[in-house]
């Protein structure tokens, strides 16, 4: 496809908004903003007056897509919604660039994924972080088997502090029904990508998801996964939307080494032989391993929304690689959802998830759900990416 690529925006609220001005004003080469779309009339006239006349606005989402103004969507309604709006795309032959996560269940993104593996479109997720060059450093060096065979991974991300006033922003954030989850759903979707882009996908799941333990919320603000891999190695996730300040500090552990990121910063201590060898091999009870230590800096910001807009484009114009294909949007998912049905059966959950068993617990959880007593204030539209979306140290 030689030509410009034509995007319409579905979902104009904060993301949306600050998604449709790159397209309008030219930041991404060989695509521009061909039209918007959003149920809100407030969001509506917000678009108007940014982009005047000349881009056309739409109230339903059928009515953009039948258009014929359109050759790619970005989604970025309420969770629950990427999935569908993203088939009836596919239906029309149009390429699709979804924000995270990729839904809310994986019965339905799995439905999504068979949609867009059928039109042969374009499929991609906004997983802006794995455009972190420490990140994909590091992602490179474990798949190089420069840390040996995993023996444990670590994370504690729970520098995203959020007070009440956030969690009333809008009247679908912290639901079941709305939502679809808390900070497992909402904040962490791009470090779950990670964890797996990294490690790959665990056997089984041990889970503890805490409801409303800082806040008046419905969902989880404050979550811990123990996780168990089919080569004995183990990962273990906390999280939460409580803590002020907070970390972001990734720990992995190999038997060639150790790398740690954390303030910018990716260090390594690698072993000049593997520490099997030296396990089984060493006369020594307590020996004094010889430890390489490297530090490697982040220099230059993350590529981020921009780079994967950008990727997107060149993807579908002229073919190749995306960094982030929608397909695996599914993965860091099913590790939310097995965290969330581990934690409601206080037991053990195996991966791939038995997508029957959750959503009965989820839509009992969305049938019990009360938002009665919590003020509503209505989402800002800034038209521009602001900090908390980018990887933070």
């Amino acid at each position: 496809m030689e030509s410009i690529l034509r995007f319409g925006v579905v979902g104009i609220g904060n993301m949306g908004s600050a998604h449709a001005v790159q397209f309008y004003e030219g930041r991404v080469k060989g695509a521009v903003l061909a039209a918007v779309c959003d149920i809100e009339e407030s969001r509506l006239e917000w678009a108007r007056e940014r982009f005047g006349e000349r881009i056309p606005v739409y109230r339903q989402v059928e009515d953009m897509l039948a258009s014929g103004t359109v050759d790619a969507v970005l989604i970025a309604t309420p969770h629950r919604l990427h999935p569908v709006i993203a088939e009836e795309a596919f239906a029309r032959g149009l390429s699709v660039l979804t924000e995270k996560p990729a839904g809310v269940d994986t019965a339905s993104v799995r439905r999504m994924n068979q949609a867009a593996a059928r039109s042969g479109a374009v499929f991609g997720i906004m997983y802006n972080q794995r455009t972190n060059p420490l990140y994909r450093q590091l992602h490179d060096l474990v798949q190089a088997g420069t840390l040996g065979q995993i023996k444990r991974f670590v994370w504690i991300i729970n520098n995203w502090y959020r007070t009440q006033a956030y969690y009333d922003s809008g009247d679908w954030r912290a639901t079941w029904s709305g939502e679809g989850g808390g900070v497992l759903l909402n904040q962490c979707p791009h470090n779950l990508d990670i964890w797996q882009w990294i490690m790959g996908m665990p056997l089984r799941i041990r889970a503890f998801c805490r409801t409303g333990q800082y806040h008046r919320i419905a969902v989880e603000d404050d979550a811990t996964i123990y996780a168990e891999y089919e080569n004995g190695a183990s990962a273990t996730f906390l999280t939460s939307t409580g803590e002020y300040p907070g970390t972001n500090r990734m720990e992995i552990s190999g038997t060639l080494g150790k790398a740690v990121i954390e303030n910018g910063t990716l260090k390594l201590w690698l072993l000049e032989q593997d520490e099997r060898q030296i396990c089984f091999g060493s006369r020594e009870g307590m020996p004094r391993e010889p430890v390489h230590c490297r530090t490697i800096t982040q220099e230059e910001p993350d590529g981020g929304h921009l780079e994967i807009l950008q990727n997107f484009t060149e993807v579908v114009r002229h073919g190749g690689e995306l960094i982030a294909p929608g397909a695996e949007g599914i993965r860091g998912l099913a590790i939310s959802n097995a965290a969330y049905l581990s934690s409601w059966k206080e037991d053990w959950v195996s991966l791939p998830l038995d997508e029957k068993e959750f959503a009965q617990y989820f839509h009992a959880r969305q049938e019990e759900e009360e938002t009665a007593g919590r003020e509503s204030h209505k989402e800002h539209m800034s038209g521009e990416y602001l900090e908390r979306w980018s990887v933070r140290w």
